[in-house]
């Protein structure tokens, strides 16, 4: 019996992957790294933590890595959060899904004040009954612990009357971890055989196609 649906956000809800991934190739360049747009894209849906020992060493890591961490998400903030977009039909997928009495969480790698603005710009902020960030886990994606946190949140559930949704491999390497089913969406940029290489269960194009299939959808139907 599903009772709840865990989303990410960032490529899930709104289109930001490529804005996030422009934004860390500048903070990149600014401290003398040479990384290209394609080459961070690909690990966009992590967090700093686990984004940034991809591309620095432990010294590089030491010496400026959090510093490199605050001008990304300042730089982020201030020229990229702006021209953030949610994707089609987002809100009414979740007026649908609360409708038919199920919770809805979200389960997100970014910052705290980040996720904030992402409910805003989807206009979702009164439809979520739990929310998790990169500031409520340890280990952001694709370890576990944000969904495991997302769980605590909505309280007295059971990991298998649960689903994610999410846009990458590291949403459903990080819930398969804490014992959830993810769909995937191919609105983050990920093939269909990358997110069922990594454990996606069924997949849609994005919140749009996932609505206009709803009833024949897993989500469908099980209150």
């Amino acid at each position: 019996m599903i009772t709840a649906i865990i989303f990410d956000v960032d490529g899930t809800l709104v289109d930001s992957v490529d804005l996030h991934a422009d934004a860390w190739r500048v903070a990149f360049g600014r401290f003398g790294k040479n990384v290209s747009f394609e080459e961070v894209r690909r690990q966009i849906g992590k967090g700093g933590d686990q984004l940034l020992p991809v591309f620095l060493s432990q010294q590089d890591m030491e010496k400026f890595g959090k510093e490199l961490d605050r001008y990304r998400s300042d730089l982020f903030k201030r020229d990229y959060l702006p021209r953030v977009k949610p994707f089609p039909r987002v809100r009414q997928l979740f007026e649908t899904i609360r409708h038919e009495g199920k919770r809805i969480a979200l389960a997100s790698s970014a910052k705290e004040d980040e996720l904030a603005a992402y409910k805003k710009i989807a206009a979702i902020e009164d439809l979520i009954d739990a929310e998790t960030s990169s500031d409520d886990a340890e280990k952001s994606k694709p370890y576990p612990d944000i969904f495991h946190a997302a769980l605590s949140a909505l309280g007295d559930v059971a990991p298998d009357s649960v689903l994610s949704v999410g846009d990458t491999p590291y949403d459903a390497q990080a819930a398969a971890q804490a014992q959830l089913r993810t769909i995937g969406l191919l609105c983050g940029g990920w093939s269909a055989e990358e997110l069922r290489a990594a454990g996606c269960f069924a997949i849609y194009r994005d919140a749009a196609d996932l609505l206009a299939r709803y009833n024949d959808s897993p989500l469908s139907g099980i209150k």
